[in-house]
């Protein structure tokens, strides 16, 4: 990997955050952290729909409804930095942050998916970069997938990572998503 196509990739993940931040922050201004209130399970759940309405649009070629892809892989990102608020904080009968303490708890797991991919990036070459963004969402349902499995058995594992690891992928699986659909102006490659 080249000290270019590094810069290139923090730039572009960079970018693709402070999106995705940006409509977080504007969600907590209208909703507060309402999320507080999932159980790990039903975000777990919410990332699954949103990845497969990705997969029936990648599969039918259009939406019904006018709504792209990009959005649900930016929700995707969303979510998975609150299943990891949600796995880690647990679950709470009432709003226990401020949307400001949200947004530094995003900031955080945001800052640690940007370093994992730092890591990986590094021994992998930007290989994502020569996957196709249907590959993004196949691997996306497949960590979903794990993730139930570890639910069902009350987040025990025996030779596999954890919850959290997964939805670290899912989060970065979805940036390059959206890094790779802003390439090439909102159209899979």
């Amino acid at each position: 990997m080249t000290e270019a196509n590094e810069t290139l990739t923090n730039r572009q993940f960079d970018a693709a955050l402070a999106d995705c931040r940006n409509i977080f922050s504007n969600k907590l201004g209208d909703y507060g952290p309402s999320w507080r209130l999932l159980r790990p399970q039903s975000v777990t759940d919410q990332i699954f729909i949103k990845a497969k309405r990705i997969r029936s649009l990648e599969i039918k070629g259009f939406s019904a409804v006018g709504e792209g892809i990009l959005p649900e892989f930016k929700a995707i990102v969303n979510y998975g930095i609150i299943g990891i608020i949600q796995s880690t904080h647990g679950f709470v009968d009432n709003k226990d942050m401020s949307p400001a303490q949200a947004l530094e708890v995003y900031d955080k797991i945001a800052t640690e998916a940007r370093d994992l991919l730092q890591v990986k990036n590094h021994d992998y070459d930007e290989a994502w970069r020569s996957m196709r963004v249907p590959s993004y969402t196949d691997f996306i349902l497949t960590k979903i997938e794990r993730i139930k499995e570890i639910e069902d058995h009350d987040g025990r594992t025996v030779a596999s990572e954890g919850i959290v690891s997964n939805y670290f992928d899912i989060i970065n699986y979805a940036v390059f998503g959206i890094i790779k659909l802003t390439e090439n102006d909102g159209k899979p490659a």
